[in-house]
């Protein structure tokens, strides 16, 4: 028997995956969404995105490539692994993933510039917008990348640019964005993720339990309070604190509900330092 069929859920609820069937529609980040959205409507060519580990970029950024309009919008999600990257390299991705074929591999920068400028014209001309989503932007730290990014934000036509970015990133981005003065300027749009505060933290755990399967409430009050002290109100964390609480009541077979106590425990075992008087999910 595993943990899910113990607590009666169909499914792990609390795995640190982005998957948008987990989404959590929370205020805050609904209004960054909203945000993000006008930003692609208006083409205004560049947002960003920043927050600290854990707050829920990546899903944010799974979440809103679902919400385009494949009808109206040509999508593209990047993700960057390593500072690495060549512009060639990033030029090739963009180009490829907005629907340019056949790109020979001997092709130089021009080269495909030359493609991706032609791609964004046939967009423009089905009247359909091109956009293309980059998390883990903080690790775009060379000055020679984001001079690609500013050359491709100066294609415009008069109802706005030919592509939009969005950029999810650490806070550390808005130094290496920085680092081109330039490009800094033309950020037409930045968001900040937040913590959540202990409200949140429990509708977040409650709703993930609701779509695993919950048809009850499996953490008693205090055990929610201990969580969301113990996480920051950093999603990733509760995730963590969560998962490793429901394994701990199985295999103990006499936990139906966790508490706080566990939760305690759990976070002991873990390593996670407690946290401070007033954390920053502790807004009013």
């Amino acid at each position: 028997m595993s943990y899910e069929q113990f607590y009666g859920l169909r499914e792990q609820p609390f795995a640190n995956t982005p998957d948008p069937r987990f989404y959590f529609d929370e205020r805050e980040h609904a209004n960054v969404l909203a945000r993000l959205m006008h930003a692609v409507t208006t083409r205004k060519g560049l947002a960003v995105v920043v927050g600290d580990l854990g707050t829920g970029k990546t899903m944010l950024a799974r979440r809103m490539l679902d919400a385009l309009d494949e009808g109206q919008v040509e999508s593209a999600l990047l993700v960057i692994i390593h500072s690495a990257i060549t512009p060639e390299w990033l030029l090739r991705k963009i180009a490829l993933q907005l629907g340019v074929e056949d790109i020979p591999e001997t092709a130089d920068k021009v080269a495909i510039l030359t493609v991706l400028y032609k791609r964004l014209e046939v967009l423009q001309g089905e009247g359909k917008k091109a956009v293309v989503l980059i998390d883990e932007a903080n690790m775009l730290q060379r000055r020679e990348v984001m001079e690609e990014f500013r050359g491709l934000l100066n294609l415009e036509v008069p109802s706005g640019k030919l592509v939009t970015f969005i950029f999810f990133g650490l806070p550390e981005l808005e130094e290496h964005l920085a680092v081109d003065p330039p490009l800094a300027q033309r950020v037409a749009l930045k968001c900040r993720m937040r913590a959540f505060n202990a409200e949140t933290t429990r509708a977040y755990i409650q709703h993930r339990l609701r779509v695993a399967g919950a048809t009850r409430e499996l953490f008693a009050p205090e055990a929610l309070e201990a969580i969301h002290r113990h996480a920051r109100g950093i999603p990733r964390v509760i995730n963590t604190l969560c998962d490793n609480a429901l394994l701990e009541g199985f295999l103990l077979k006499k936990k139906d509900r966790i508490d706080a106590e566990l939760v305690e425990s759990v976070a002991r075992d873990l390593g996670v330092a407690p946290a401070r008087a007033a954390t920053v999910g502790d807004r009013r």
